[in-house]
């Protein structure tokens, strides 16, 4: 199969290569005999999609394991790691250039140890590693590029490199540089040892640095990010500074919660949530966000699209919904799941990764943004005089198009709707184009995202197949993403693999709370207590807060408390969320205690930088809100919608929704339900705070949120 290889490897390769031929499998790489790839290596074993565009390059690549580092020591090479994604644009590049050259891949692979790794199925690898390039080059990207010893322990690191000197305007490219490494590993050693050896222990001393105090001045940390984000924010377009601009550039959730209080505020996120619906970032044919802006503007994006953006983008604009009831929102927070449903849901009911920002032109070529762009003579050939009047009066076009020739859609204004009809037709035109790459692996941290949005959703809108789709979602996970307490972070091809990290424990326990407060189901709460006690086990910082992986994982040089949010909440901030939420649903102190002591634990930044944290400080909201328990009581021929719609809508700082039945498996678990009756056999609420509560009522107008 490829004599670079073990025999034992080999015959695997042999196995699966005759089962996927036989399937029509076409090899992804220039290096092809009689339809057969000349190059095979170690990842086309993985299950990875990332990892499986890699698996014809001519390098030798391993996977992120034991058997790299072994061969690194054996061979006294050092370890070069690229990570990236299968939806990443530069990867793409970089893979063209320099990993399918010939010349370049057989140096690699006479000098280097290779390890591939995608950033989504191992994020730890990711991270620390990442901290690393920051560290030396002052910013990161993908694809990531560094050279480390077989210790796994860093001593040079960058992103993208072109393949040669003088390539995309570069003095130095890719080659000489793998050539001037190995020159110094071999003829600098103690040099390279000594720099892997501070680089390691520089990089604990970040990522383990103690962010500990006594106190976190709460109202002056919300005071100091408010001010922030008003200070750097865009009045024109709407979020944060200038171009690229990202939709995590403005805290939805926190700042909803402050608007409270300040009607400037609540201004800021309506122009924000507005202007980057209108533009291209927003997929005005097909429902939901891209990655980001190229322009300050929202219009012309950078065309894939990841779960976790539109899981969160979907519940923010139903979080601004509840408090505006303005339609616009609405419609891209239901049009986003409507997406999601239809496009990115496995037959199995979970949702799929991220699809890809280039997709084919009809020359055959790898063009970014084609799939969502139309030419002028495309939209004259394609639509008759009255469409092209209606296209017009409800997106900016012209000839010449706004990107490349081509015309990305904006919208007009919120109230300039094309008709159903039209629309639907543009999607089908469009469905007759090459699609996007799509990534079909199944992370559980960014389903569970998409599971509180659509768990959220339908109750908001009263869409109970959103309802339905996340209890679908929840059971495959359950029941092919969990053994015994332990969660696994990636499913793909079937199998389920990689412990899960903080994330994935810290999001599916948000969701199992989301689904419960929209079920009353007894069994999603459950879940998450049982979750809580193995993050508690097995993740928990006795000064606070959580590690990123598991005492159970084994270890990489570094384990990160992560705190910021960024595109992704933090699995602290939300940790956060959850232990304040089951406190109020409980009761129980040791969860306001674990909470305490995560505060405490990332004080100085909370105090400091309290804008790198908003959704712990969200966490802070419900424990200096004014919290509540709205319980609902039911009997066997009792309903208790009318109470549920009415908690959903209204948004609170800090509430949750109980459902219980009189004498039911729930009603003896929260001790100030205890002499709690529905009144008259009929459907009851209580308003509780913290467990006082209020005289019962037996209709939802009686209620005062």
């Amino acid at each position: 199969m490829d004599d670079r290889l073990p025999e034992q490897i080999n015959q695997k390769l042999t196995q699966k290569w005759k089962k996927l031929s036989a399937e029509g499998y076409i090899p992804r790489t220039k290096h092809v005999e009689n339809s057969k790839p000349l190059f095979f290596n170690r990842l086309f074993l993985e299950t990875s999609p990332y990892l499986l565009q890699h698996a014809h390059n001519p390098v030798n690549w391993f996977p992120w394991g034991e058997e790299a580092f072994e061969e690194a020591k054996k061979t006294d090479k050092p370890v070069f790691l690229s990570v990236g994604y299968a939806t990443c644009h530069w990867c793409h590049v970089m893979e063209e250039e320099s990993f399918e050259d010939l010349e370049i891949a057989k140096y690699m692979n006479e000098h280097f140890v290779c390890v591939k790794v995608d950033r989504e199925e191992r994020p730890d690898v990711d991270s620390v590693y990442m901290s690393v390039v920051q560290a030396m080059s002052g910013r990161g990207g993908w694809p990531m590029s560094v050279w480390m010893t077989h210790e796994q322990k860093p001593f040079y690191g960058g992103t993208y490199f072109p393949a040669r000197d003088g390539d995309r305007g570069s003095n130095f490219g890719f080659l000489s540089l793998l050539k001037r490494l190995d020159q110094a590993y071999k003829g600098e050693r103690e040099k390279v040892f000594l720099s892997s050896e501070k680089t390691t222990e520089h990089l604990n001393a970040v990522m383990n640095q103690s962010l500990l105090s006594e106190d976190v001045k709460v109202k002056a940390s919300f005071d100091a990010a408010v001010f922030h984000y008003k200070e750097n924010y865009d009045a024109t377009f709407g979020g944060v500074g200038d171009a690229p601009k990202f939709p995590s550039s403005l805290p939805v959730g926190f700042l909803l919660k402050e608007s409270q209080s300040d009607a400037g505020v609540l201004d800021m996120l309506k122009n924000t949530l507005s202007k980057m619906a209108l533009g291209g970032m927003y997929d005005q044919v097909g429902g939901g966000f891209h990655r980001y802006s190229t322009d300050e503007k929202w219009l012309i994006p950078h065309f894939e699209k990841m779960l976790y953006d539109n899981a969160l983008l979907a519940k923010h604009y139903t979080q601004a919904f509840r408090v505006t009831k303005d339609e616009f929102y609405k419609f891209i927070a239901c049009d986003t799941l409507d997406y999601l449903l239809r496009e990115m849901r496995s037959p199995q009911g979970a949702f799929f990764s991220a699809t890809d920002a280039d997709s084919k032109n009809q020359e055959g070529e790898s063009v970014e943004g084609y799939y969502f762009s139309w030419s002028h003579q495309e939209l004259e050939s394609l639509f008759t005089p009255d469409e092209r009047d209606e296209l017009s009066k409800v997106f900016k076009l012209s000839k010449d198009g706004n990107f490349e020739g081509r015309n990305v859609l904006e919208r007009v204004s919120k109230t300039s709707f094309i008709g159903t009809p039209l629309r639907a037709k543009m999607l089908q035109l469009r469905q007759k184009r090459p699609d996007p790459l799509c990534d079909t692996k199944i992370l559980l941290s960014w389903n569970a995202l998409v599971l509180s949005a659509l768990s959220l959703a339908s109750q908001v809108f009263a869409r109970a197949d959103y309802l339905k789709a996340a209890t679908e979602a929840v059971d495959f996970i359950l029941e092919n993403m969990k053994k015994a307490e332990q969660l696994f972070h990636v499913y793909a091809e079937g199998e389920a693999k990689q412990e899960a990290f903080l994330e994935d424990y810290a999001f599916f326990t948000a969701a199992l709370l989301d689904l419960f407060e929209s079920t009353g189901e007894a069994r999603f709460f459950e879940e998450a207590l049982l979750l809580d006690r193995h993050l508690e086990a097995n993740f928990e910082d006795s000064k606070g807060g959580y590690f990123k992986s598991s005492r159970l994982q084994k270890a990489l040089i570094a384990n990160e408390r992560p705190y910021y949010d960024g595109a992704e909440p933090s699995g602290n901030s939300i940790m956060a969320q959850n232990l304040e939420r089951l406190y109020l649903f409980t009761l129980e102190e040791s969860y306001r205690a674990r909470a305490d002591r995560l505060y405490k634990s990332f004080a100085l930044r909370l105090n400091e930088f309290p804008w790198v944290m908003p959704e712990m400080l969200s966490a802070l909201q419900i424990k200096e809100g004014d919290p509540f328990q709205l319980v609902a009581i039911s009997t066997k021929a009792s309903e208790v919608s009318s109470f549920r719609k009415a908690y959903f809508n209204n948004f609170s700082k800090s509430g949750i929704f109980i459902e219980t039945q009189e004498n039911g498996p729930l009603h003896s678990r929260f001790s100030y339900l205890k002499d709690k009756v529905a009144v008259d056999s009929k459907a009851t609420a209580y308003l509780c705070f913290l467990g006082a509560c209020q005289k019962p009522v037996t209709s939802a107008e009686e209620l005062q949120l």
